[in-house]
């Protein structure tokens, strides 16, 4: 069946409707490539084998699977398996998906590599002795290398986008709110977000379909349902791209080579640009740092012995380094000099996209400084997930939707990307000029080409 490398989940979807193969015939066409390539890759934690005759899809380990061990990708849950489902994995499981494995990540998310994890680090596809960014990096590289034909991760400040960028696929992060964190083992609860990562964007637009909406499980879900954005995506009108220059400093050559490429072919699609003044992303660095590191503190106090199996003497380096930095900035003397100068600064960012949204329809920045880095590269730096995602980080903290994509190859044959970020509750606006973008480029065959290792 290798005529099936590639087929996007709708591709294979209507391949099983036609009946010119079978959803089990699918399943195991997957289980066998995982059994042949993931011990390269490392992308998955648990693979599951009960075949239900459904489509493929794979989890990130931090969402609760009902029967299925949920790690997070940290030995303190080694053994811990869930009695429910999250609100994500019943909208797939009740949508015709089957959950084919839990993907790797940097333990609790506490990365951008996929290197923290107690399963040992994710491989970029691309090249294996290369990250696949974090902390959805098992996601990312499961699709990558086609071990999946979809995966669902999650985002704090990139984890979708930064892995998806680096991996050369599609990953998408809907608004604060938009899709359920219920049973997503919370890293920094005013942050998570659920997403998918796929091959393209039809893929992406049907998922967030079965994945948006009111989840009273959830109260911090937007009272809105779901738009059926797969319907709409030739549905789309001239809009005006934002160019933040503030974004643009330090960015590796072959970064801005497929900006310039990627802005051609919007012009000839028939957007406008416009430059934009936004709050520097340096800024956004210490505002997430501080404001992340108090949840997480708080998210992290509940794990325990008793109810979890192994007890906080299992938690890795960085969460402990995490848990520390959190509780002093919400300790009594540092608490307003810190903690409440953050969320004043996180207001000031989200007012600074609304007053630019005004002027624009959407904004057109850089997903990450550079390509993929190297394995071990991120324990030259304290802060090394702060500083890759400082692209990222704005449009988390101020709650925003956006999407990666692959623009190109740099000279190390390693993808590189940009993102398109909308304002709130806009995911078609971001998905019709995604898919008007791919239907004129396929994005410069990035995606395709990335299949040929794994034949």
């Amino acid at each position: 069946m290798s005529e099936l490398l590639g087929f996007g989940v709708l591709q294979l979807k209507r391949l099983i409707t036609a009946k010119k193969i079978s959803a089990k015939e699918v399943f195991n066409y997957f289980l066998e490539r995982i059994k042949k390539y993931d011990r390269q890759i490392n992308g998955y934690v648990t693979v599951c084998n009960n075949n239900d005759g459904k489509l493929p899809i794979a989890v990130k380990d931090n969402f609760c699977t009902n029967g299925i061990r949920t790690t997070a990708s940290s030995k303190v849950l080694d053994n811990f398996v869930p009695n429910y489902n999250a609100e994500v994995v019943d909208r797939l499981l009740t949508n015709g998906f089957s959950i084919i494995g839990k993907t790797n990540m940097d333990a609790w998310a506490h990365g951008s590599s996929t290197e923290t994890s107690d399963y040992g680090a994710t491989k970029n596809p691309w090249n294996l002795s290369h990250i696949p960014g974090g902390s959805s990096g098992g996601s990312a590289a499961v699709v990558s290398s086609y071990l999946a034909p979809a995966a669902i991760g999650s985002e704090t400040a990139g984890s979708i986008r930064q892995p998806a960028g680096w991996c050369g696929v599609i990953g998408f992060k809907p608004t604060y709110g938009r899709v359920s964190r219920f049973g997503l083992i919370a890293m920094a609860s005013s942050f998570d977000c659920p997403g998918p990562i796929t091959l393209n964007t039809e893929d992406s637009a049907y998922l967030l379909s079965i994945l948006a909406g009111k989840d009273n499980k959830d109260a911090t879900t937007i009272d809105k349902p779901a738009e059926d954005y797969l319907s709409k995506l030739s549905d789309r009108e001239p809009l005006t791209i934002g160019i933040p220059e503030e974004y643009f400093n330090e960015v590796q050559k072959e970064t801005i080579d497929g900006f310039e490429k990627t802005k051609q072919v919007f012009k000839k699609l028939g957007y406008k640009f416009k430059k934009i003044k936004l709050i520097s992303p340096e800024y956004a660095i210490s505002v997430y740092t501080i404001i992340q590191r108090a949840e997480v503190a708080s998210n992290l106090a509940r794990f325990d012995g008793i109810r979890f199996g192994n007890n906080k003497s299992y938690f890795g380096f960085e969460a402990k380094k995490r848990i520390m930095l959190g509780n002093f900035v919400l300790s009594a003397g540092y608490y307003s000099a810190f903690y409440q100068q953050a969320q004043k600064l996180r207001d000031k960012i989200k007012a600074d996209f609304v007053k630019v949204f005004h002027d624009v329809d959407l904004i057109l920045a850089p997903v990450v400084p550079t390509t993929a880095l190297k394995l071990g590269e991120f324990e030259k730096y304290p802060f090394f997930g702060e500083l890759i995602d400082k692209f990222n980080e704005p449009a988390a903290i101020a709650g925003l939707p956006a999407v990666s994509f692959p623009t190109g190859l740099d000279k190390n044959n390693l993808p590189t990307s940009l993102q398109l970020i909308g304002n709130y509750l806009q995911e078609l606006k971001l998905l019709q000029t995604l898919y008007a973008f791919e239907q004129e480029t396929k994005f410069f065959n990035v995606i395709k080409s990335g299949f040929k290792k794994w034949k």
